[in-house]
């Protein structure tokens, strides 16, 4: 297996393979790729303890690097996924949200491990893209959101 030139490293207290696998299952173009085991015991674990996980997601190479509860994860680092329609949004949302995540505001949620997701209807993006009076209207519509609603969007746009 090749070694990425340049590659997400996701620090996790000791789920980095179940989350991983979780990632895995839940986004197209994700996969986990390797899962490398400490040879010999250490300060805070023994030999055998998952060290790190090499994994996709969404096309994006990541490590998961099981670090202990040292650090955690905060809205600094997010995944944006862009999605193409309501139920694609809702599938994604629901299955961060409905494994142990939370939700947050304007399209933001969080999921078990702390990670912060931006769950991302393309026609938001291509309304602030749009600019002027468009972009007012569909950012107005957003901030009073938590899930993104896709048809409020559009309706937005439209004015």
């Amino acid at each position: 297996m090749a070694i990425a030139k340049n590659t997400v490293c996701l620090w996790f207290d000791k789920d980095a393979e179940e989350a991983a696998n979780f990632y895995a299952s839940v986004f197209p173009d994700s996969r986990v790729d390797a899962v490398h085991r400490a040879p010999d015991d250490y300060p805070s674990g023994k030999k055998g303890d998952v060290l790190t996980v090499q994994f996709t997601v969404a096309g994006i190479p990541c490590i998961g690097l099981n670090g202990g509860p040292v650090f955690k994860p905060d809205e600094a680092f997010s995944f944006q996924i862009a999605t193409d329609d309501q139920e694609e949004t809702d599938r994604y949302w629901n299955a961060i949200v409905g494994n142990g995540g939370s939700e947050s505001e304007c399209g933001w949620c969080k999921d078990r491990w702390g990670l912060s997701w931006q769950i991302t209807p393309r026609t938001l993006t291509e309304a602030m893209m749009a600019g002027g009076e468009e972009a007012r209207r569909a950012f107005t519509a957003m901030m009073t959101m938590r899930k993104i609603d896709v048809a409020a969007i559009d309706a937005a746009r439209q004015g």
